[in-house]
């Protein structure tokens, strides 16, 4: 499958959100170039001596991934993760 890695399927960073539900929690969604593909991971906000990096892809595993049903938001996910890879090396921190 395209995208696929040896560490699993490269998806490209396309929304940062903050919780609702939790003070302090981060959202990163992640997609495939397609759109049709997405991962999530939740990440608490951390001090400032407890640095993490957001890197503009990750590779996850396929299993991981959920399946985008609304066609509107799987444009907007292909789109952003196309831009991202255009401009950003997977390892960029954004």
């Amino acid at each position: 499958m395209e995208g696929d890695t040896d560490g699993g399927v490269r998806v490209w960073l396309v929304e940062r959100t903050y919780s609702d539900d939790e003070q302090n929690l981060i959202i990163l969604t992640y997609a495939t170039p397609d759109g049709e593909r997405y991962f999530r991971k939740e990440r608490a906000l951390t001090s400032f001596t407890d640095v993490r990096d957001t890197t503009a892809a990750v590779d996850a595993e396929p299993g991981n991934l959920g399946a985008v049903d609304d066609a509107d938001l799987r444009e907007q996910y292909a789109a952003e993760a196309q831009r991202m890879a255009e401009v950003h090396e997977p390892d960029d921190v954004i």
